[in-house]
């Protein structure tokens, strides 16, 4: 059997015992729980209620975001082996982690879908979303950010902000989640934490509070300075098995390295001095108490006035290591526990309606072909349990859940119950997608939209949907397209069944029939998406489909703004550009006449107006060795690219770009053939802009030879 074969086997053995479901009692689900805890844990186990509710203060719902490939992954995977909840290392390119265990997620080394883990660290709960890197799957990390408490923004030290990174900061900054950043990959010989640090003032417009400086650099990294205690974190891993569990752990001296002592006083200083001019708090103590010296700062003073900077997110702190190397990964896990926020320290301000009755938000669903839908939901207030009757009220439907699990990856621990600030997995709501705000009945939503009506602070009158519905999740409106066929009209039936499940799985996907010819038309939101899709439906469902080919959506726009009128019966019908301003009939006019008429006068409207066809433009970053950059300028003048930039990042050129999304296609091969694989890129949509009359026409020849 191959070594990585027998690699995950050992920790799927292992982890048997902790995550069987199904036939399997309850009681025994959680005595197997149990006993994992206590190995984890030891003597910190008081009762049952605390291993499976902990305290709300204890809990921390966090994900973890980047670009492609910088980590997160592999970061993940480390928390869990130092937490104890795995017994090997797991590694993305032997594919056997535990947050990707989707099969095209293994064979490509790439996050496609989010992943939920829940683990303790030093008596905290953390609940921990693995996100995907890649642009097509942005959603997944829309939807995670919208139910979580806190982030961990991880970037290769060598390449510090990318483009993705961008994205998924401004999500999160969108739902005003506090953030850490840890500058992964300090192994690598282009490592540089001060241009990482830069970039994260610049391109994030965030204000980076640095906690640690790295002792060493490239393959010669070995640890940290812990910049509030003053203390050394080194590891010395003595050859490739080493897991780095054990680290050394000391108190800076002066018999260290001159050069060391010096920036690690000079970074404390700065970072004393940055505290303070973003804390009142902290600035009062040390004006008053530590004027003289900074040495005399107390650290948990400084540590407190950390945690109220990025919880109000005036700052971000900033740790470095090497998740690869197993190095700076424990350290990291004690920031999320100091920093991040508790449930309750996020304001929610509709739970208080809902006082100590239940309150959750559905954010992503999955079908197993045993147990059917699994739908994920945060608590927000009150308790979740199984075999109880739930209340929908995006659906005003009431479905009884069967059985609720604690979320772990692919395997899942069956639980009796759930409190507030929880991340919970339930089995049996069949009617429930992603979005729905779920309660435990009619009556305390009709309760708590009583209680926001006669709330004495606001003041005024709310509407009852507005008050007590949580906002769901923003789903980006797709960008491809392409038609979809089974093999044979035998399998139309299976594929519906097939592209059903999957769009309630992922909201992104789009599924529509053509009137007119009757084709199902597939909408995504990139090449990838669509070929994951594809392939997911041959795996899992077991149909050979057909796809046409990949279409661009594009959009239409008016040039100015007209006015237009048309008689009906004596009254005027007036049109403004493409809307309707005002309709007046008299009582008893047939519909279908208003309707005849209206359409009349918004075509003489329209045609007044005049048309533009807009198109999708992405946002191109491309790496590369500067041998190569000819060549894929030359390429990119070709697809109609603009270049915006050309930056040196240490030995190699970053090139940014837009370039219309209809001349993407296919573009990663080209990339690979003109740089002899030595360059790497990535797209997002910047923006749909107006086609010129030469482009338009040929876009409309290609059409017409399509249909």
């Amino acid at each position: 059997m191959p070594v990585g074969a027998l690699h995950t086997l050992h920790r799927v053995m292992w982890g048997g015992c902790l995550f069987r479901v199904g036939s399997q009692s309850c009681r025994c689900s959680l005595s197997s729980y149990l006993r994992r805890y206590h190995g984890a844990l030891s003597d910190d186990i008081k009762s049952l209620r605390a291993v499976l509710n902990p305290d709300i203060l204890k809990i921390r719902n966090i994900g973890i975001m980047a670009h492609i490939d910088a980590g997160k992954t592999t970061t993940t995977e480390r928390m869990l082996y130092y937490s104890g909840y795995t017994r090997a290392l797991g590694d993305v390119d032997d594919g056997d982690t535990v947050t990707d265990f989707m099969a095209q997620e293994r064979e490509r080394g790439i996050t496609i879908q989010s992943a939920a883990v829940t683990f303790d660290w030093k008596g905290h709960r953390i609940n921990l979303i693995d996100t995907p890197g890649h642009v097509d799957f942005t959603l997944e990390v829309e939807r995670a950010l919208r139910v979580l408490d806190g982030a961990v923004a991880v970037f290769d030290a060598s390449a510090g902000v990318e483009a993705q990174t961008l994205t998924v900061w401004r999500q999160a900054e969108k739902h005003h989640i506090p953030c850490v950043c840890f500058l992964n990959k300090m192994d690598k010989p282009a490592a540089d934490l001060n241009f990482s640090i830069e970039s994260i003032r610049l391109k994030l417009k965030a204000n980076p509070v640095l906690l640690q400086i790295p002792i060493g650099s490239g393959k010669n990294f070995t640890g940290v300075v812990d910049l509030l205690t003053n203390q050394k974190l080194t590891w010395k891993l003595t050859s490739t098995r080493d897991d780095g569990r054990a680290f050394e752990l000391r108190s800076l001296s002066q018999s260290e390295d001159p050069e060391l002592l010096q920036a690690a006083s000079e970074a404390r200083t700065a970072l004393i001095e940055q505290v303070a001019d973003l804390d009142d708090e902290f600035a009062e103590l040390l004006l008053t108490d530590c004027s003289d010296n900074f040495d005399g700062v107390p650290v948990n003073k400084l540590q407190e006035a950390v945690r109220r900077v990025t919880l109000a997110r005036k700052g971000v702190p900033v740790l470095c290591g090497s998740s690869l190397k197993n190095k700076g990964v424990q350290p990291l896990l004690d920031a999320i526990t100091a920093y991040l926020p508790a449930p309750n320290e996020r304001l929610h301000d509709l739970v208080r309606w809902y006082k100590d009755d239940l309150c959750a938000l559905a954010f992503k669903v999955l079908h197993d072909k045993q147990r059917g839908p699994l739908v994920f939901l945060r608590i927000y207030s009150g308790t979740l349990k199984p075999q109880t009757a739930v209340h929908n009220l995006n659906r005003n439907s009431t479905e009884r859940m069967s059985r609720l699990l604690v979320p772990f990856a692919d395997q899942h621990v069956e639980v009796p119950s759930m409190s507030a600030g929880n991340i919970a997995l339930t089995v049996g709501l069949k009617q429930t997608v992603t979005g729905d705000t779920i309660v435990s009945s009619k009556a305390s939503a009709a309760a708590a939209a009583h209680r926001a009506q006669n709330d004495s602070e606001t003041g005024k009158k709310r509407r009852e949907n507005a008050d007590i519905v949580l906002s769901g999740v923003e789903v980006p409106d797709p960008v491809f397209f392409c038609t979809i066929e089974p093999p044979t009209m035998a399998k139309q039936a299976d594929l519906e069944n097939a592209l059903n499940c999957l769009q309630r799985e992922d909201p992104s996907l789009k599924v529509r029939v053509d009137p007119d010819s009757g084709q199902t038309i597939l909408c995504g939101m990139g090449e990838l998406h669509i070929e994951i899709i594809h392939d997911r439906i041959r795996r899992e469902y077991g149909i050979e489909t057909h796809l046409g080919p990949l279409q661009v959506a594009y959009r239409e726009t008016i040039l100015q703004e007209v006015s237009a009128t048309g008689p009906l019966l004596g009254y005027p019908v007036q049109g403004v550009s493409s809307l309707i301003h005002s309709v007046s009939v008299e009582p008893g006019t047939s519909p279908a006449m208003v309707s005849a008429c209206v359409s009349r006068c918004m075509l003489k409207a329209l045609r007044l107006a005049g048309g533009q066809v807009l198109e999708p433009v992405m946002a191109l970053e491309v790496t590369l060795g500067e041998e190569h950059l000819s060549s894929v300028l030359g390429d990119l003048a070709q697809r109609r690219g603009t270049v915006r930039d050309i930056q040196s990042r240490h030995d190699n050129k970053v090139l940014l770009a837009t370039v219309p999304l209809a001349e993407m296609m296919g573009y990663s091969t080209v990339l690979r053939t003109v740089t002899s694989g030595n360059a790497s890129f990535s797209l997002e949509l910047d923006a749909y802009e107006a086609m010129n009359l030469q482009d338009q026409g040929a876009l409309l020849k290609r059409m017409s030879g399509v249909m």
